[in-house]
């Protein structure tokens, strides 16, 4: 097998031999299929634990693929390759299941739909001639769930655009009809048609290009640059997929499906290294829309599920997407043909400046010390049709993990006549365009190992003292605290976001204590930006998006449970849901001081506006797994400071102090460097003092 013989670690993708080896052995056995998936299989976890404690004595777990396949009549097989044969140790039929929807699938389908007949007399009606079908565009989409097909065929939803010129943004014009496409057929097999038509939009393009922009009066010619340079290199190392920064250790893996995963998260404190997390990644998402009108009521994306944010990464370019002194990891994939497929530059690996760490100015004496913090960014970009997400992991000297998710591109839009009324479903973003209101709702899955594997999970609230004003205990009805509550089963787990408790959850070793607070050792997750799932129980999208139902679920670890609404995504009924609700049951497993993974859900509702278009600026959305009795004070103190005074060095004028302060640094008019730093605070005040309180 060649390259497969250099023995990847454990949690490193498939390489491309190993990818073509997988496929190798399935085409003898199995002929000419159709490759969906050809991934690793992650090893087994008590393996792997073994094997990360003492890796040059314990057994190497195995290189398996997972593989997913489509044979010749629409057959759906899963299969496991040992890629040490290789040998095909499983290979089963998969029963009304529909396995993930590659690119390649939803490239054919416009070339099929310009070709139908059905599909150009409805451009004809729209006002499209047949002699411009090349003008005709389409996002193809799972079809979600019809229960007119079901799910034993593999179908797509086409949602159809125009495109007057080459260069213009189609979703300036889009269109009122949807084609049902056949995956097996490759034929149209329906048009779904509105009870309500709209013709085609007039309107002039609006469109985003340079020449567009040019034309319409040119760019803004008051920008300066602003360049990030690292003139000593950068402050990470790696090691094969294996990083250390400031005290973090972790593997960087890639997964067709959930993009960036991370592995064996750790934090050296003081020279002992502490387990953080087993796995982190971001597992879902749904974007349901809000239009009932038929066919909208379908328009809800997973998109991970159905089209896989590894599978639709962007490749990155350096001074793009990613600013400054940049390390880049590549991903492979295999073809629908039985190739393999590579996605340059599909992570990039960086350093930036986080602002100020700590500070604290003592206002008698103007001593002062200010140290700046960085942070290390591990980052893709993936573009699902019409939407961009960047999703940046953020990793803070503090110990903090920082998942932040960047949301761009363009709104996917509807026809509608001029000044229409939207129901309140929609807004008209431009003459002619509805863009409807959705969600944007992500599914975060962490596997905790604070301190070892027997974590607990508790929901903390903020509340005022039970006791009322004038009694012994809360006299002066001043009193709150933090009331903490055990999530002890998987039922009591499903748990929902509570802005006027301050709600965070926080993941516990109950068998370790901080000796400061004498409190367990624990991480806590912060999350501010949860949206609530708003299609109504009972609704397509709650049956088959059944982790958006809560803001946190918590289920006992097990291998393989990995994907929160199933393992084939595409055209579930959601009767029964799959994931979660399976593995939660009847909610009396305990989850207490065990392996478990916390789920969370966190997202945003988007009310599209006329800002929006015809491109989105990025909208930004994060949350915060921050240390809490973990460590036994401040972990960042030995951080060099910019500038530290004592009150004794500034009564000797400035004496001795420590001035590290960025040499580049300057004043913004004129040609001086910025200074010392903090040495003249004192000026701004009176008697030294600043007068800020």
């Amino acid at each position: 097998m060649g390259s497969v013989e250099k023995l990847p670690h454990p949690f490193d993708p498939l390489i491309p031999g190993e990818i073509e080896a997988a496929i190798s052995v399935v085409k003898k056995a199995h002929g000419d299929v159709h490759f969906n998936v050809v991934t690793l299989h992650e090893p087994r976890k008590a393996e792997m634990k073994a094997w990360l404690a003492a890796p040059e004595s314990a057994p190497r777990p195995k290189r398996i693929a997972d593989v997913v396949v489509i044979a010749p009549g629409g057959g759906v097989y899963d299969g496991l390759v040992d890629l040490a044969g290789p040998t095909i140790t499983y290979w089963g039929l998969l029963d009304g299941e529909q396995p993930i929807i590659t690119m390649e699938e939803l490239q054919l389908v416009e070339h099929i739909v310009r070709k139908d007949p059905g599909v150009i007399e409805q451009c004809r009606l729209s006002g499209i001639p047949a002699e411009d079908m090349h003008k005709v565009y389409c996002d193809p989409w799972t079809i979600g769930y019809d229960e007119r097909f079901g799910n034993a065929v593999r179908l797509q939803q086409a949602f159809m655009y125009y495109r007057p010129d080459v260069d213009s943004c189609q979703y300036q014009y889009p269109l009122d009809f949807c084609p049902i496409y056949d995956a097996d057929k490759q034929q149209i097999i329906a048009i779904d048609i509105p009870k309500v038509r709209r013709p085609l939009s007039k309107e002039p393009p609006v469109d985003y290009h340079p020449a567009a922009v040019n034309a319409r009066g040119g760019y803004r010619d008051n920008l300066k640059p602003i360049n990030i340079t690292q003139p000593e290199g950068v402050s990470f190392q790696l090691s094969g997929r294996t990083i250390t920064w400031q005290n973090w250790s972790f593997h960087i893996g890639f997964s067709y499906r959930e993009g960036i995963v991370l592995h064996d998260v750790t934090f050296a404190d003081k020279g002992v290294v502490r387990p953080l997390f087993y796995r982190l990644s971001l597992a879902e998402m749904v974007v349901p829309y809000g239009n009932p009108e038929h066919p909208h009521q379908r328009k809800h994306a997973l998109d991970q599920g159905e089209y896989g944010a590894g599978y639709m990464a962007n490749s990155l370019s350096l001074g793009c997407d990613c600013k400054g002194s940049i390390h880049y990891l590549d991903a492979h994939f295999p073809t629908r043909a039985g190739g393999v497929r590579t996605i340059k530059n599909a992570i990039c690996i960086h350093e930036e400046d986080s602002g100020i760490l700590f500070k604290h100015n003592d206002f008698r004496d103007d001593s002062v010390i200010v140290t700046r913090g960085r942070k290390l960014v591990i980052q893709q970009v993936f573009t699902a049709a019409n939407y961009e997400y960047v999703v940046a992991w953020q990793f803070h000297q503090d110990g903090t993990i920082q998942p932040e998710i960047k949301l761009t591109g363009i709104l996917n839009t509807y026809a509608m006549d001029p000044d229409e009324d939207t129901k309140g479903w929609g807004t008209q973003v431009f003459p002619g365009v509805n863009a409807h209101n959705h969600q944007h709702l992500f599914c975060l899955r962490a596997n905790p190992n604070i301190d070892g594997e027997g974590n607990t999970v508790y929901v903390t609230d903020a509340v005022a003292s039970d006791a009322p004003v004038g009694s012994e205990e809360n006299f002066y009805g001043n009193a709150f605290y933090n009331k903490r509550t055990k999530l002890a089963t998987t039922g009591e787990a499903k748990t929902d976001y509570n802005g006027a408790t301050s709600r965070t959850w926080e993941v516990c070793n109950p068998n370790k204590l901080n000796p400061i607070s004498r409190k367990p050792v624990s991480y806590k997750l912060v999350s501010r930006e949860v949206a609530g799932l708003l299609p109504k129980e009972g609704s397509l999208v709650w049956k088959r998006a059944a982790f958006a139902r809560h803001a946190v679920h918590v289920t006992k670890y097990r291998d393989d449970q990995l994907w929160p609404a199933g393992r084939h995504v595409p055209q579930t009924s959601g009767e029964p849901s799959k994931g979660l609700p399976e593995w939660i049951g009847d909610g009396t497993e305990s989850i207490d001081n065990t392996d478990v993974v916390l789920w969370h859900t966190w997202g945003l509702t988007h009310f599209p506006a006329p800002e929006d278009f015809p491109v989105m600026p990025a909208e930004p959305m994060t949350l915060l797994l921050r240390p809490r009795n973990f460590f036994t004070g401040n972990p960042v103190m030995d951080v060099p400071p910019s500038y530290a005074s004592t009150p004794s060095q500034v009564a000797a004028g400035n004496k001795g102090v420590l001035n590290a302060a960025d040499s580049l640094s300057r004043l913004a008019f004129g040609n001086a460097t910025g200074g010392s730093c903090c040495a003249t605070n004192g000026t701004n005040g009176t008697n030294g003092v600043n007068g800020h309180h």
